[in-house]
């Protein structure tokens, strides 16, 4: 038992360094704060479209209205405060957009949104883990994780096409996997009910 969780810190250790700009602050940001962490939330911030200032790591006016928008964009009370429940939004955000440019950079913007819906769709489907980390880490369950593409510095479309997920638009019609027919190998996948093709992705449940 002992090994088993000295061998869990030690992934999660690995994990947080391999996910550069992922917020994993450890006291609440507010207004007023400053640092390092304030500058690592505001370059996050900035890339997601919510912060039109070069960091400062001050958490000033702009810092506290751009979280408010995050926490209004994603479902969460818009108190401004970068708390735990925040934190742990963001760093979803973040999981979600790497898996995003990591499989469908070459799609269009609705590829995009449509492969961060069906990660959504996971987490309330029967059969699936009920968390980010869990859908996206799950056995052979996304390309871009088992290739290292995962591992990717995610653009700004990827991260707004997570947001627009987040925010219930779901171009999939429900779907709980994707492929590309030309490239797909696993005959399997094939015996899906397909529900729509985007770019070069079929849908399916």
């Amino acid at each position: 038992m002992v090994n088993v969780k000295k061998m869990s810190f030690v992934i999660f250790i690995c994990f947080m360094f391999l996910i550069p700009n992922s917020i994993f602050a450890q006291e609440v940001l507010h207004n007023g704060s400053q640092g390092q962490a304030v500058y690592d939330l505001q370059e996050n911030l900035k890339e997601m479209g919510y912060f039109n200032r070069q960091p400062t790591g001050y958490y000033g006016s702009i810092t506290d209205h751009a979280v408010k928008q995050l926490q209004l964009d994603s479902g969460i009370l818009p108190d401004g405060v970068f708390g735990y429940q925040t934190q742990q939004k963001l760093n979803s955000i973040e999981m979600m957009a790497r898996v995003v440019h990591g499989e469908a950079r070459g799609e269009t913007y609705e590829g995009k949104v449509a492969v961060a819906a069906v990660i959504l769709n996971r987490m309330s489907a029967s059969g699936f883990p009920k968390n980010t980390y869990d859908v996206i880490f799950q056995t052979n369950a996304f390309t871009a994780v088992h290739d290292g593409q995962y591992y990717l510095t995610p653009n700004s479309h990827s991260y707004r096409a997570v947001i627009d997920a987040l925010q219930g638009w779901d171009p999939t019609h429900g779907s709980v996997y994707y492929y590309n027919p030309m490239s797909a190998t696993d005959e399997w996948i094939f015996t899906r009910e397909t529900v729509i093709r985007i770019g070069n992705h079929l849908f399916a449940k």
